[in-house]
This record gives C-alpha cells, sequence and structure tokens, in this order.
C-alpha cells in the first residue's frame, strides 16, 4: 500500500504497510480503485452534462464514493468490494445516458478508455490487482511526484467537497454546480499528460465550489436546526443510561433524539457533535445531556470508559477496541468489519444496547463550556466587536482552526492560545477546539476571549465573519487584524484551504506538518502566490503577528 492523504501519515512520507488510521492494504487498495471508478462514472456525466442530460443517483453515489474513501470512514474490505461492482453498474448507466444524448443531438459519441472502460475483477485479489495498478504510486512512477502530488491535491479537495456535499443532501439541499463539478475535474484527472497550471487552476476552483458547497451546508443546517446560540453545555455526565454520537451528522443525533424520547435515556455528544448544542432544535430535547470527552483520536481510551452504546456517524472511526465493541455502531457510510452497522437511521439497537448497558452511577464535577458562535451570533454583536477594534480594546483576532489529532506537537495550540496577548480574541473551529476550550482565556472587551464557531463542518461560518469585518472596516481580508493558524488532518481540512486560497487569502499559517502530497516544488508555488507558511514555535509566530498588528 501506500497513502499519504492525511496528516498523520507514516514518517511523514507515507503509510506502506498498514495505515496510521488503522485501515489495511487491502482496504486502502479497494479505495483507490473506487476513486478511480468515480472517475470512469464522472468521464461519461460530465460530457453528458454537456449535452444536457444528468441524472441525480449517478450524481450521488460520486458523492458517496467519494467520501467513503476519506480518511476514518470506510474501513470493511467486502462493503468497498460491492461498491465497486455497484460503480460499474452505475458506469455503464453513465455512458447509456451519453450515448442517448449524443444520439438525440446527432453527433457520434467518443470511445472513451481509461478509467472509463474499467471492468471489475471477478474476485478480490482480481480487485487488489486492478487497484495497485491504478494507485498513487503507479501515477508517481509515470508523472513524477510534483504533478502527481498536484493531482492528489485536487483530488483531496474533491473528496472533502463531497464530504461536505453528503452532509447537506442528507438535510434535502443539493447543488447542481457541486456535482457538475467534480465530475468536470475527475474528468480533467484522467488526462495522460497533465500540466502543472491547468491542475493549479483546477485546485482554485474547487476552492470556489468548496465556497459555495460550505455556504450550501451552512444553509441545510441554519434551515433545519435553526441558527447557533451561545450555549453553556455540560462537559461530563449525570447518572442514568447513556447513548454517545459522535461524528458529525446532526441529522442522525436529530433522529436519535427523536426515538430516544421517553425512554430515560440521555444523549451525549463526542468530537465534532460538540457543537450540535447550539442549534435550537436540537438543544429543545432535554435528555440530550451533555458532552462526554475529546477529540476522535482520544476515542480507544474515551469510549472504553463510557458505560453505554455509541453511534458512530461519518468520519472519524479508530479501530474499535475489544473493551467496547460490542456496544459499538456505526451509521451512514461508516463502517468497520464485524461491527454492527444501523441502516436507514433505525437505532432500535443502539437504544436496546444503551439500555442493557450500567449507565452512570452518578454525576460528574461540575464544568461547561460555551458553543454557539456561528455568524449570526457574532454578526449580531459586530457593533460591539468592531467598536471594540475601534478603541483598541480589542487588538488582533487569531482562529485556531482545522482538525486535531495524536501527531506530536499539537500542544502548539494550546500554548498559542493560553501565551497571546490578553486584548487578542481567540476564534476556534473543527475539532482543533479541543487543543483550547480548557484553557480559561478569561474575557476581552465585555465578550469570552474564546469564540467557538463550530466543527469543521462550520466553515463558512468564519468566512462570512471576516468578509463582513473586511466590509464594516472597509478593508480586504488580508488587511484585517486576522491571522489564521490551522491544524489539519483529512481531506475536508484540505478542501476548506483550497476555499481559502480561492477567496486570496495570504499567510496561512498550516501545521503541525505540511502535507506530505505538497512537494518542494508545489510549496514554492504556494508560497509564492499565497504566503502560506508551516507553524514555527509560538513565541517566533506570536512576534510576527504582533508585528503586523
Amino acid at each position: 500500500m501506500f497513502c499519504y492523504q492525511c496528516e498523520q501519515t507514516a514518517q511523514g512520507t507515507g503509510c506502506t504497510t498498514i495505515g496510521v488510521c488503522g485501515k489495511t492494504d487491502e482496504t486502502a487498495t479497494l479505495q483507490d480503485l473506487l476513486v478511480h471508478a468515480a472517475k470512469g462514472i464522472a468521464m461519461y456525466a460530465h460530457r453528458g452534462r454537456v449535452l444536457g442530460v444528468r441524472d441525480a443517483a449517478i450524481d450521488g453515489f460520486v458523492l458517496d464514493a467519494l467520501f467513503t474513501t476519506v480518511t476514518n470512514v470506510n474501513f470493511d474490505p467486502q462493503r468497498l468490494a460491492a461498491l465497486l461492482h455497484e460503480a460499474a453498474q452505475t458506469r455503464d448507466r453513465a455512458r447509456r445516458l451519453y450515448e442517448t444524448a449524443c444520439a438525440g443531438s446527432g453527433l457520434s459519441a467518443e470511445v472513451l478508455d481509461g478509467p472509463a472502460a474499467w471492468v471489475p475483477a471477478d474476485d478480490r485479489e482480481g480487485l487488489l490487482a486492478q487497484g495497485r495498478a491504478v494507485g498513487i504510486q503507479a501515477r508517481i512512477a509515470a508523472l513524477g511526484a510534483d504533478l502527481a502530488g498536484m493531482q492528489e491535491l485536487l483530488t483531496y479537495g474533491l473528496k472533502g467537497a463531497a464530504a461536505y456535499a453528503v452532509h447537506a443532501r442528507t438535510l434535502g439541499r443539493e447543488d447542481e454546480a457541486v456535482s457538475a463539478f467534480l465530475h468536470e475535474a475527475l474528468d480533467a484527472l484522467t488526462t495522460a499528460v497533465p500540466d502543472a497550471v491547468s491542475l493549479l487552476a483546477l485546485n482554485l476552483k474547487c476552492g470556489e465550489i468548496g465556497l459555495k458547497v460550505l455556504e450550501l451546508l451552512d444553509g441545510a443546517h441554519t434551515g433545519t436546526f435553526g441558527a447557533p446560540q451561545p450555549t453553556p453545555v455540560m462537559m461530563g455526565h449525570r447518572p442514568g443510561k447513556a447513548i454517545l454520537i459522535s461524528g458529525h451528522d446532526l441529522q442522525d443525533l436529530q433522529a436519535l433524539l427523536r426515538q430516544t424520547a421517553g425512554t430515560g435515556i440521555d444523549v451525549y455528544t463526542h468530537g465534532e457533535m460538540l457543537p450540535a448544542h447550539g442549534y435550537p432544535e436540537l438543544r429543545a430535547h432535554p435528555h440530550l445531556a451533555g458532552h462526554f470527552g475529546g477529540a476522535w483520536m482520544r476515542q480507544k481510551a474515551e469510549f472504553a470508559q463510557f458505560p453505554g452504546a455509541i453511534l458512530m456517524t461519518t468520519n472519524c472511526l479508530q479501530q474499535p477496541q475489544p473493551a467496547y465493541r460490542d456496544r459499538l455502531f456505526t451509521c451512514g457510510l461508516v463502517a468497520w468489519p464485524g461491527i454492527p452497522h444501523i441502516v436507514d437511521r433505525d437505532f432500535r439497537p443502539v437504544i436496546e444496547a444503551a439500555l442493557a448497558a450500567p449507565g452512570f452511577a452518578s454525576a460528574s464535577p461540575e464544568r461547561s463550556h460555551l458553543v454557539g458562535f456561528g455568524h449570526a451570533a457574532v454578526l449580531s454583536i459586530a457593533d460591539k466587536v468592531i467598536n471594540a477594534v475601534r478603541t483598541g480594546a480589542i487588538k488582533r483576532f487569531v482562529l485556531i482552526g482545522g482538525c486535531d489529532g495524536a501527531e506530536v506537537g499539537r500542544n502548539y495550540y494550546t500554548e498559542l492560545a493560553e501565551t497571546m496577548p490578553r486584548d487578542w480574541m481567540v476564534l476556534t473551529l473543527g475539532c482543533g477546539k479541543f487543543r483550547v476550550i480548557g484553557s480559561d482565556l478569561g474575557e476581552v472587551a465585555g465578550l469570552p476571549r474564546l469564540l467557538d464557531m463550530g466543527q469543521c463542518n462550520d466553515a463558512f461560518s468564519a468566512i462570512r465573519v471576516a468578509a463582513a469585518l473586511a466590509d464594516a472596516f472597509g478593508v480586504g481580508l488580508n488587511e484585517l487584524p486576522l491571522d489564521l493558524v490551522v491544524s489539519w488532518y483529512e481531506q475536508k481540512a484540505v478542501l476548506v484551504l483550497l476555499t481559502l486560497l480561492h477567496l486570496g487569502v495570504r499567510n496561512i499559517r498550516l501545521g503541525p506538518k505540511l502535507p506530505a502530497f505538497v512537494t518542494p516544488a508545489v510549496l514554492d508555488v504556494l508560497v509564492e502566490r499565497f504566503a502560506i507558511r508551516p507553524i514555527g514555535t509560538v513565541a517566533d509566530d506570536l512576534a510576527l503577528m504582533g508585528a503586523a498588528a
């Protein structure tokens, strides 16, 4: 195997035996083949769309296929093999639509090869051989590390866009432009001799689509659950039966809350589900009791300590441990061999497991965290914030956003928040928040110094607030007293980065280390155009930020 799509890839170069995430060579290889199959579908779907035909089921399958290959989602080779055979059927359907459109327009249909001509092998070994033939190493050998890395940067941005689009689709929000670009870009990735200029342009266009899909998801969340409101969340537990829900999918949480109403079971969030407490429609359920634990990578220890059933939605799954695997469930696209999978949000097995488990015998010490500072909440106090900046009460804003992880060096973000001047305000977004929410940062200008803006899925909030502040001060985004310090782990973070680059944002600090797929030559381009820089020491970075203040 060879995989370097996440920040924690082995030795900073690539996982070659087993993924740091826990995926096997078999899983990684089948995922590579599924991306290849999605390209084949897109080759026909893109050409069909040019002729005015599309199929929502085809669009949806490509979104699901890409999201399935995001880090910490699907680890089950059997399900991946089934998806590959479904991909071939979907590709054939896309081909027939394209050929029919050509016939109706009096055109000759192209005879496509490459991914469009792929036929799945009859057995698992054959599929694995096919996957190795189209994997990353094969493309590096054919194209060189620079071009292959730029292709992977785009591929990971597409995976991130697909993940956010799946979240939005779950809540009934879709945008034809998103699938149109995904198919266009996947088709472009089949070009035999790609060039760096075109690939860079496609990466920036992926960022443009990223902005669209993030706005789409924001509308889906606020339109369904209401605009987040500042809300204190109990960071602990109370006596009683319990279910822990982790991942990102808020509709899964809403369905679980409805099905557990009146059962005497309390529901606790974990990881990126923490911001859910700020949504009025979710908070209205009194048995949404609180938040248990920290970021996703601590789940092996934390799930073992949780005395109830556990539901994993979307990504963030780690290898289940014996201490809790008999009360762990997956749903949606998430899968691990041997772990029960919930279909159609019928959570009765989860409820039964929670009732059979002991639950909490006593309450934890009292502690709370304030969530709910989405763009509506922040912009409602914009006048106060703007006045504080103009009077000098607030000197600077630092957004500590992105993904948390186990990699050494992430204590940088904690130290940064605790060390910066007291008249600087901290915004946080994504599970990187768990590096700072345990710190008592106090207040500035009568406001909390730490504003929790939500999940990584809520990145649009930060963009919306930054744009509003820039407009209020009559400056560009890069002239704001704002520093972006981004931690990254997986492909949704790549999409957010491309979105920021599309918006022309410069001087983003990225860490704890730079992506392995970004070669020195590609990094030189990003530094020249966007001044992207790796994080340094806290002291050095604060000095540079202060010099700009």
